[in-house]
C-alpha cells in the first residue's frame, strides 16, 4: 500500500535542502534553590576538570556534560563551524585521540562584573536555573572567548555539568588585529628624502598601485562587504571592495522611500565601533542615514572601495591558487580596465541573491497600467494619486512597508497573501526577544554577541518557542484583528519565531511598524490563499478565477539564493561547485555562509548588521590563517 505524502506546514518550509532544526530538550529544574551554591567555585571546578580531560583520556566525559548536551564551536577545535550534540560526539571532538582538536585550555574570564560566574536562567521563563561563566579560550594557533552553562546533576546535586558550551576563535597568535597598542604609528620619524605623506600613500593604496596588491576582492559595498573588509584590514590582509553603484550605501539609499530598519540601534553596531549601545541617534535607522554612515565608515577606516565597477571576466587557477579578474571601472568621464590576481573572492552582494521575479506568470507584457516592478525596483508611490489601485503580491516586510506607503499616498491598496506570515510588533520583539542583551541597559556589544551566539541553534529554537509565546500573548489583540480581516498567521518553524524563520528560509515574516493596524482596520485589503494565474491589461486573474483591478503592481516575491548570483557573475562551473547557501546543515549550523563554500578561494558573506559584525571576524581569521600558512582549504 502506498504511503501518503506528508505535507510540511508552510511555516516549516525552508530554502531547498535546509534541515529543520530539532529543538533541544531542556534539562530538569534543580532539586533545591540554586542561590545557595557558589557560582565561582562551581565554574572553577568544572573548568579545572575540563582542562584535565584535554590531557587525560581517562577522565570520563560524563563528569563534564549531561547526556543531552551541546558544544558549539566556531574555529577553536577545527577550521569549521560545528555543533556537537550528545556525549559521544562531544567526546570524539575533545579527546586527545582526535588529533585534529586544536583546543588547549579554558580559563574563567572574570574581567568584568557581567562576565564573572553567576546564576543564570537556562530556560526563557526562568524556571530552570544554572550557573553561567564567560571563558577565555586557548588553542594551538590563537585565542578566543566562550561561555558555559552548567546545571546540577539530577542524581547528585553537588555535581555540576555542562548543558551548553560555546567556544569561538578571536585572534591568531602573532597575527593579532592592529588595534590599541598594536595600532600603526602613521609616520616613520626621521629624514627620508622623497617620502610620501599620508594622503599620497592613501591615494596609491586606494587605486591599487604598487606595492599594494589585494589578496582579497570583495564584491559588494554593503554592510557585509564593509565589515569583513574592516576585519581584514586590521589583520593586515590587503583588500579591495568593488560595487556597481555610484556611491557606497546606494544598496540602501536606492530602495523604497519610507524604508527604516526594524531592529534597534543596540543590535546594529559595526565592527571597530565596540562598546555599549550608542547614546545618540534614532532607535530605528532610516535607510538614507544608514547609507550615509556606510560612506563615513569606509572613509574613517580607510577601506579601499571602487564604485561604478563591474567584474567582467574571471578565471580560477587551481595550480597557483589565485584568480585572474578583469574589472571595468568608471572614473569621472573615463573608463578603465584593470586586471587583478587576488587569492580570495568574497561575494557580499546581500543576504540573498538576485530579485525573484515570477516571469512565468502569463500576460506580464500585456499590462497597460502605470507600474509593474519587483519590490527591489520600487522607489515610492506617485504623488497625488488618490483613488489609484495598487496591488502588492507578497506579504512580508517589504510588502507591508510598500503597502503602507501606498496607503499614505491615497491609493486603494490590496496585498496578495499566498500562504501565511509571521507577524510580531516591533515593541514586543525588543521588550521580549533582545531585552537585557541588546538594549540600553545591556552589556557591551562584544559580550552581548557571546551571550547571543552561545546558544546552539537547537537550544535557541527551543528557547524562542517560549519567547514567541510571550510575544503572541502581548500582541494578541492585533493578531486577532488580523485574522478577522482574513490575514493568515504562523509562528515560524515549530513555533520558534521570526529569527529562526529568517535563518531557515530567509524571510516569511513582518516586524510590524504600522501596516498591521491598517490591515485590521480594512484600510489595506487582503487577497488570501490564491496565487496569480495571469496579468491582464488592467487587472490580475487568480488561480480561483477571481479578478482584481490594478493600476500598479509590485511583486514583493523575495530573492533568489546567493548561489544564483554567483552563477550570473562567475558562470555555471563555479555555481555548480559551491554548496547551497542559508538554511541549516545536519548539525544546525548555517550552511555555506561565512565558511568554506566548496570552491577554493571563494566565499559568501551576508546577513543583517549583527550577523555581519560577529561573523566578519571569523571569515577574516580563516582567510588570514590561509595567508600565513596556518590553515589549508582542505583542512577539517
Amino acid at each position: 500500500m502506498a504511503t501518503a505524502a506528508v505535507e510540511i506546514p508552510r511555516s516549516n518550509q525552508g530554502v531547498p535542502g535546509s534541515q529543520l532544526i530539532v529543538q533541544a530538550n531542556l534539562p530538569a529544574a534543580p532539586p533545591k534553590a540554586i542561590e545557595s551554591f557558589d557560582p565561582q567555585r562551581i565554574a572553577t571546578a568544572w573548568v579545572d576538570t575540563f582542562n584535565g580531560l584535554l590531557n587525560d583520556d581517562s577522565i570520563a566525559i560524563e563528569k563534564l556534560f549531561i547526556n543531552d548536551s551541546y558544544w558549539r564551536d566556531l574555529l577553536c577545535s577545527s577550521w569549521d563551524y560545528h555543533t556537537h550534540h550528545g556525549l559521544l560526539k562531544i567526546s570524539s571532538a575533545l579527546t586527545s585521540q582526535n588529533k585534529q582538536c586544536r583546543l588547549r585550555s579554558l580559563e574563567i574570564d572574570a574581567s568584568s562584573e557581567i562576565k564573572k560566574p553567576s546564576v543564570c536562567d537556562i530556560d526563557f521563563n526562568g524556571e530552570i536555573k544554572g550557573v553561567q561563566a564567560f571563558l577565555t579560550v586557548k588553542t594551538d594557533v590563537g585565542s578566543g572567548r566562550g561561555l558555559v552553562k552548567l546545571v546540577p546533576d539530577t542524581t547528585d546535586a553537588a555535581s555540576w555539568k555542562a548543558f551548553t558550551l560555546f567556544t569561538t576563535l578571536e585572534e591568531l597568535k602573532g597575527h593579532e588585529e592592529s588595534t590599541c597598542a598594536r595600532r600603526p604609528t602613521g609616520v616613520d620619524h626621521g629624514a627620508y628624502p622623497g617620502r610620501l605623506n599620508w594622503q599620497q600613500r592613501r591615494d596609491r593604496e586606494a587605486n591599487c598601485e604598487p606595492p599594494f596588491d589585494p589578496a582579497v576582492l570583495i564584491i559588494g559595498a554593503g554592510q557585509g562587504g564593509l565589515t569583513v573588509a574592516a576585519r581584514l584590514k586590521q589583520l593586515g590582509v590587503p583588500t579591495l571592495i568593488i560595487d556597481r553603484n555610484a556611491r557606497i550605501g546606494d544598496n540602501w539609499r536606492n530602495r523604497y522611500h519610507q524604508l527604516v530598519l526594524h531592529d534597534s540601534v543596540c543590535m546594529r553596531r559595526n565592527t571597530q565601533r565596540g562598546g555599549h549601545c550608542s547614546l545618540t541617534g534614532q532607535v530605528f535607522t532610516p535607510k538614507d542615514k544608514l547609507a550615509e554612515w556606510f560612506e563615513i565608515y569606509a572613509k574613517a577606516l580607510e577601506l579601499n572601495v571602487w564604485t561604478k565597477t563591474n567584474l567582467t571576466d574571471s578565471n580560477w587557477d587551481a595550480s597557483k591558487r589565485q584568480w585572474t579578474l578583469t574589472l571595468e571601472r568608471e572614473i569621472g568621464e573615463k573608463k578603465e580596465t584593470r586586471t587583478l590576481h587576488p587569492r580570495h573572492v568574497i561575494q557580499a552582494t546581500g543576504h540573498s541573491g538576485e530579485p525573484y521575479f515570477p516571469s512565468h506568470i502569463k500576460g506580464l507584457d500585456d499590462f497597460k497600467g502605470d507600474r509593474l516592478v519587483h519590490s527591489a525596483q520600487f522607489t515610492g508611490p506617485e504623488p497625488n494619486a488618490k483613488g489609484k489601485r495598487a496591488v502588492i503580491v507578497g506579504c512580508c516586510n517589504s510588502a507591508h512597508d510598500i503597502a503602507q506607503d501606498y496607503y499614505e499616498h491615497g491609493y486603494d491598496v490590496t496585498m496578495v497573501q499566498r500562504s501565511s506570515t509571521l507577524v510580531v510588533t516591533c515593541e514586543s520583539l525588543i521588550d521580549v526577544d533582545v531585552k537585557g542583551t541588546y538594549s540600553e541597559d545591556g552589556p557591551p556589544v562584544e559580550d552581548a554577541d557571546i551571550l547571543n551566539m552561545s546558544d546552539p541553534n537547537p537550544v535557541a529554537a527551543r528557547l524562542k518557542v517560549d519567547a514567541n509565546r510571550e510575544i503572541n500573548r502581548r500582541d494578541a489583540p492585533l493578531l486577532r484583528a488580523l485574522m478577522a480581516a482574513g490575514f493568515a498567521l504562523d509562528s515560524g518553524p515549530d513555533c520558534s519565531g521570526n529569527f529562526m524563520k529568517y535563518l531557515h528560509r530567509g524571510g516569511g515574516y513582518y516586524i510590524d511598524v504600522g501596516a498591521s493596524q491598517l490591515i485590521a482596520d480594512g484600510k489595506i485589503k487582503i487577497k488570501q490563499g490564491q496565487g496569480v494565474e495571469r496579468v491582464n491589461a488592467h487587472s490580475l486573474t487568480f488561480k480561483d478565477g477571481s479578478e482584481l483591478e490594478a493600476d500598479e503592481i509590485v511583486f514583493a516575491t523575495g530573492y533568489q539564493n546567493m548561489r544564483e548570483t554567483a552563477r550570473k557573475i562567475f558562470g555555471n562551473e563555479l555555481a555548480d561547485n559551491v554548496k547551497d547557501v542559508w538554511g541549516f546543515d545536519e548539525e544546525g549550523e548555517t550552511r555555506t555562509m561565512w565558511r568554506r563554500t566548496g570552491h577554493p578561494g571563494f566565499w559568501f558573506f551576508g546577513g543583517n548588521l549583527a550577523l555581519c559584525r560577529f561573523f566578519s571576524r571569523l571569515l577574516a581569521l580563516q582567510i588570514k590563517g590561509m595567508e600565513v600558512g596556518l590553515m589549508k582549504y582542505e583542512d577539517d
